[in-house]
């Protein structure tokens, strides 16, 4: 699914500041798998999340999705079947238009610059067959305007939104850090069932130990762009927090 090999991306080359985001990073993910990935303020996350993406381009080294190489795409092309979640739940969404709209746009994202669809009925009960599965009762709002909305909710939808046209990879950029507890236990427990019913990859940048724990199947520690520390997914069974700890000392 997604086959990272030597990757290199060093920011401000030559001068004073010179930075090494990512050293010769490979890293090997299928379908269906959930890498949490962490690391110190600086250890190239981002950097690895926003290559994928095409936001980043890197120096060398070679991206495949789905054995295509991406790495010369524009993040528009990429989008066809890379979506992304970010940790403000702001970004993501228009908050002038509604539920319904949002997710018309989302809809049309990947869709040819030809095609037109109108909000009728079908696609409306679609939208609350998917809203509904959070529990929030937002499927009896869908003409409520989507700024007027908590972040969590923005959130929560948002990430309904970027799955619901069966994309292949999922990046999420610490989704949780600014949600209550609450809210953060519901991202988490749908991206859990949207991994399982729709064999999505999904690549997960968190600071918080316990989610690294109890979600996902790999885990990936970065230090000053490297890969230090990886865990594959029968390791992953039986990993302790211990051990998680340590990687910080």
């Amino acid at each position: 699914m997604i086959e990272i090999s030597h990757i290199n991306k060093t920011y401000n080359l030559g001068k004073s500041n010179q930075t090494i985001a990512l050293n010769n990073v490979s890293l090997s993910l299928q379908k269906g798998d959930w890498l949490m990935v962490m690391g110190t303020n600086g250890s190239g996350k981002s950097t690895l999340l926003n290559s994928i993406a095409g936001t980043t381009k890197i120096d060398s080294g070679t991206i495949k999705i789905n054995s295509v190489e991406v790495q010369d795409l524009p993040t528009h092309k990429r989008s066809l079947f890379v979506s992304r979640l970010f940790q403000n739940p702001v970004l993501g969404t228009a908050p002038e238009l509604s539920i319904l709209e949002n997710f018309r746009i989302a809809f049309l994202h990947t869709k040819p610059k030809t095609f037109k669809l109108g909000i009728n009925t079908a696609f409306e009960n679609k939208v609350k067959e998917i809203v509904s599965t959070l529990n929030l009762g937002l499927e009896n709002k869908l003409n409520q305007a989507m700024g007027s909305l908590s972040g969590g909710q923005r959130q929560a939808l948002t990430l309904l939104m970027t799955t619901m046209d069966n994309v292949n990879v999922l990046l999420m950029d610490e989704p949780t850090a600014a949600l209550d507890p609450k809210t953060a236990q519901l991202i988490l427990t749908t991206t859990q069932k949207l991994v399982a019913e729709q064999n999505i990859t999904v690549v997960y940048i968190t600071h918080q130990l316990k989610e690294v724990l109890n979600y996902g199947n790999k885990i990936l520690f970065m230090e000053e762009g490297k890969t230090k520390f990886f865990v594959d997914e029968t390791e992953k069974k039986t990993f302790k927090i211990e051990q998680l700890s340590q990687w910080f000392v």
